[in-house]
């Protein structure tokens, strides 16, 4: 073979272009986009979140009464005030119907989320029954249980399908009041806890549950060795997010009750404070003490159950 032929044969492989390097300017640009996007969402948070917060804080320290231009500092009398009347925390005691509750919530919907995640008849369906509730306005819904727990009202004509006559008032004594209340507030929020439990759950591999199944275990080892400890972080957060929830209830006790018959919450008492008693400044330092004690909460709850990372593999 000729040196003519041998270079014929050779296969010439053009070599790769050397990219540039980038210019400061294009650095720099690459560097701002990402804070571009975040111009607006940033914008909203601070205007609807922050800017209020700091708001709060300033009218705790100040007399206003919500409507006059002229504000006075009173320094700490407000947060005295709040710490020396043990009414304001007496009402603390009704968001233990809402903590047990909260408990019942996080155990229907770990068991619902665990039996929906494998392979049931109608499971698309059961979890759009589960979810349902959660899409409802809450205003709709105090408006709906107040028409159902009222006396004759739909629980009544249910119960009395089945013989069983009652002239009982469920929203007529405290402890009846708030169970049912707490009854309410388990329907609404099930769905959440059942979705965050449902997406922790298929998010563990699938490949843990055949082996499982191949060395023979049941739907509860199952459960014990791969899903609990798989979902843990979620489960944590879950219990953080009931903690507060039962401490800042709302929603459904003021719009069925308004806070009458021992149903009033610690938020609703703030509420009425500032726009029934014009106590703004009063009820900023109420609104204060809330958080930080929901902060505090928190805090003590890391601390005791720390997010620690799950290998299951």
């Amino acid at each position: 073979m000729t040196d003519t032929t041998q270079k014929a044969a050779v296969e010439v492989t053009p070599a790769a272009p050397v990219p540039a390097p980038a210019s400061r300017r294009t650095r720099t640009w690459r560097g701002v986009t990402p804070w571009l996007f975040l111009i607006a969402p940033l914008a909203l948070l601070i205007t609807f979140t922050y800017a209020p917060i700091v708001n709060m804080l300033a009218y705790s320290f100040t007399d206003w009464d919500g409507v006059s231009p002229v504000l006075h500092y009173t320094g700490a009398e407000n947060y005295q005030e709040v710490f020396t009347r043990p009414d304001l925390f007496e009402v603390f005691w009704v968001s233990g119907y809402y903590l047990a509750a909260s408990a019942v919530q996080i155990v229907l919907a770990l068991y619902f989320a665990t039996v929906l995640s494998f392979d049931v008849r109608f499971r698309n369906f059961f979890k759009g029954v589960l979810f349902f509730p959660y899409l409802i306005n809450g205003v709709a819904i105090g408006f709906v249980f107040l028409y159902f727990f009222q006396d004759g009202g739909t629980l009544d004509s249910v119960l009395s399908l089945f013989g069983v006559h009652t002239d009982h008032a469920w929203l007529g004594t405290p402890a009846s009041a708030n169970t049912s209340l707490a009854g309410v507030s388990v329907w609404r929020y099930l769905g959440l806890n059942f979705v965050l439990f449902l997406g922790a759950i298929q998010s563990i591999p699938g490949e843990l549950y055949e082996a499982a199944e191949l060395d023979g275990a049941g739907r509860w080892n199952q459960f014990r060795y791969i899903i609990a400890p798989g979902i843990k972080p979620v489960l944590t957060l879950t219990v953080i997010l009931s903690i507060s929830g039962s401490l800042s209830v709302f929603e459904i006790p003021y719009i069925m009750t308004g806070g009458a018959t021992g149903t009033e919450t610690f938020v609703i008492q703030t509420v009425n404070l500032a726009f029934r008693f014009n106590k703004t400044g009063l009820a900023s330092a109420a609104a204060v003490v809330l958080l930080l004690i929901i902060l505090l909460v928190t805090w003590v709850q890391r601390r005791l159950v720390p997010d620690d990372k799950v290998d299951l593999v």
